[in-house]
């Protein structure tokens, strides 16, 4: 029974997220107007809104205009639904549950605009990042509470920002010409935002022994989610700094690097990492495939990135204590 209902509430989501697929590449907004024809702008009824049944009873066209109804939207609105039970599944009713299905709905998003869009909207990634680290604040068994796990991740995201630091530096040098057209200040709200970060984080782990015991855990867990968003993004946006440096142009995309920071606010630094170094093996394949089918040597490559975050979430302390063993080589 209960399976039942995290169906339905799934694809009620999943209805939900397939007006942020549609409108959110366009700047619209996602509550005004309710659903309607594409076609003719008739607003939709309410009947005929119903996750996955209003499209089959509708024949996947439009009551006014007989216009066609993409079937994405009951695609969209079943994998959200499938995906909703498997996680009720993995986690039960915990409350860990609830920022695991908002990143979830966040993946699904974000998968599907990269593929058709080639982008992530902002209000996808930076936005689940954000609440990534709220829900982290407020939920503690998202993350360690080792206080020498909290210690070395809020090292590794120092480590990072200087890195990034020591390549920005360098980068007008090497890419002149890819900075044609920015602003000095175009990045100056992130700055920022990471600057503030690593003075909580830097806050939070100096005076933990001094924290009370009630207030400690959630301390630590937001401690966890700055440190697993800096690194996240961090990691993957010095690749792209030496990449550019490299091969004298854009290699990855903005998009990618915000994504992976929600991955990191959500799962903490090292599934982020982990989430790293398995997207290019799902990418590779279908790079190869694609270069032969089209001659492009671009790919969105937020769906793999997606791809290795579920991969590192349910499989990914098993994987890590594979490769710490000796992998293939262990005993």
């Amino acid at each position: 029974m209960v399976d039942i209902l995290f169906f339905l509430f799934g694809s009620m989501i999943g209805s939900f997220l397939n007006v942020c697929i549609v409108r959110m590449p366009e700047e619209k907004s996602i509550v005004y107007p309710a659903s309607h024809c594409v076609h003719c702008q008739k607003a939709i009824a309410w009947h005929d809104n119903i996750p996955i049944f209003g499209w089959l009873m509708l024949g996947g066209k439009c009551r006014s205009c007989k216009g066609s109804i993409a079937f994405l939207y009951p695609v969209v609105e079943i994998l959200t639904a499938v995906v909703f039970v498997l996680f009720y599944k993995a986690f039960g009713l915990q409350l860990v549950l609830v920022p695991y299905l908002f990143m979830a709905s966040c993946f699904i998003v974000a998968t599907i605009v990269d593929l058709k869009h080639r982008i992530i909207p902002d209000e996808i990634s930076i936005g689940g990042m954000f609440f990534g680290i709220a829900f982290s604040a407020l939920i503690p068994a998202l993350h360690s509470q080792e206080f020498t796990q909290v210690l070395l991740s809020g090292f590794i995201a120092g480590l990072i920002v200087l890195m990034c630091l020591g390549l920005m530096l360098i980068y007008p040098i090497f890419c002149k010409h890819l900075m044609e057209g920015q602003e000095p200040g175009d990045d100056r709200e992130i700055k920022l935002l990471v600057a503030c970060s690593l003075f909580v984080l830097s806050f939070i782990n100096f005076f933990a022994p001094h924290i009370p015991k009630i207030i400690l855990p959630y301390a630590l867990s937001l401690s966890a989610s700055l440190s697993g968003y800096i690194i996240g993004g961090g990691i993957i946006y010095v690749m792209g700094l030496m990449g550019d440096i490299i091969f004298k142009k854009e290699s990855m995309g903005g998009g990618d690097v915000k994504l992976m920071s929600l991955v990191g606010a959500f799962l903490g630094w090292k599934l982020a990492v982990l989430t790293f170094f398995l997207a290019p093996f799902f990418g590779a394949v279908f790079g190869i495939i694609e270069k032969i089918r089209t001659k492009e040597s671009t790919i969105a490559y937020g769906p793999f990135l997606v791809a290795g975050a579920l991969v590192s979430m349910f499989y990914g302390n098993a994987i890590i204590s594979w490769v710490l063993r000796g992998g293939i080589y262990g005993n």
